[in-house]
Parts: C-alpha cells; sequence; structure tokens
C-alpha cells in the first residue's frame, strides 16, 4: 500500500504524519509539497506584486521555492521517520493550478492506495474566503482520502 501525505509544514500536516505514523503502517509513504515560482503566484495574487521579485533561475539551477519545498518534505519525512515509518521518500511536486489538483494528480501518478491531508478546521466565512485544499481532494481523488483534524487543545479538567 503506497500513502500519499500532502505536508506543508504547518501543525495540521505535522498531525497528518503523526497519525499515520501512529495508525498505520503502510510502505512505501510519499511526503509531498506543493510548490510554486514567485512569478506564477504574484499573477494570480497582484498585491504581492509590490515585493520584490527575484530572478528566474539560470538553466540547471533550482528555483528558491523548490529548494524550500524539498527541504519542507524532508521535514516531513524526518517527523514520519520518528514516528516508526522506515520506507519514506519526498517529493516536491511544482504547482501550475490549485494545489489539491497536484496532490490529486501526483496520487494518480503514483497509484497511490490512500491519500492523507491535515484540515486546518475552519469554518463558515473563512472556509469559503481561504478554500479548502483537503475538501477538493476529498471530493476529485478517485481513491480514499482520510482528511487529519487538528488537535484538540487538551482541556483542564
Amino acid at each position: 500500500m503506497t500513502v500519499l501525505i500532502a505536508y506543508d509544514g504547518s501543525d495540521d500536516a505535522q498531525a497528518a504524519v503523526e497519525y499515520v505514523a501512529a495508525h498505520l503502517r503502510a510502505e512505501p509513504t510519499v511526503i509531498m509539497t506543493v510548490w510554486e515560482p514567485l512569478l506564477l503566484q504574484m499573477s494570480w495574487a497582484p498585491l504581492a506584486a509590490a515585493a520584490p521579485v527575484a530572478a528566474e533561475p539560470q538553466p540547471g539551477d533550482q528555483w528558491e521555492e523548490e529548494k524550500q519545498a524539498e527541504r519542507l518534505a524532508q521535514q516531513g519525512a524526518d517527523l514520519a521517520g520518528k514516528g516508526g515509518l522506515t520506507d519514506v521518500s519526498t517529493r516536491a511536486e511544482r504547482g501550475g493550478g490549485p494545489v489539491w489538483a497536484a496532490i490529486v494528480d501526483v496520487a494518480d501518478e503514483l497509484d497511490a492506495s490512500l491519500i492523507v491531508t491535515g484540515s486546518r478546521g475552519l469554518a463558515g466565512a473563512r472556509s469559503v474566503i481561504l478554500g479548502s485544499v483537503s475538501t477538493r481532494v476529498l471530493h476529485h481523488a478517485k481513491r480514499p482520502v482520510l482528511v487529519v483534524p487538528p488537535k484538540q487543545e487538551e482541556k483542564d479538567g
């Protein structure tokens, strides 16, 4: 069974990795981070255009965003390893559209048995405004999806 875990470094993504490591012994596991060059992000987020823009890398070089995504995916893989998963690989995928679509596409390419993603637990207007990667993966994937909810704060007794 191959498990694809979407990982963005957030507490919710960390909870998803920890959940898989604690409850599933799936081999192999792929920790995936989606990245986009800042120049592409600015095309759909014009407010960011006020920030300084890095030049495109030279042929053979990597985008800085790709390097960061690779480090982030490795952070998720290290977390999975600490949790007991042994056959863990990483993948930094360049997104050309919505993050959820990249996750679904890679799951299809890998023929993943399961997609795992964290959930920020947003509701109402915040969910509509910010969108929900986990909801879109759930609705568009043609394979099982596990959405791990945010960790609940412990209440004093």
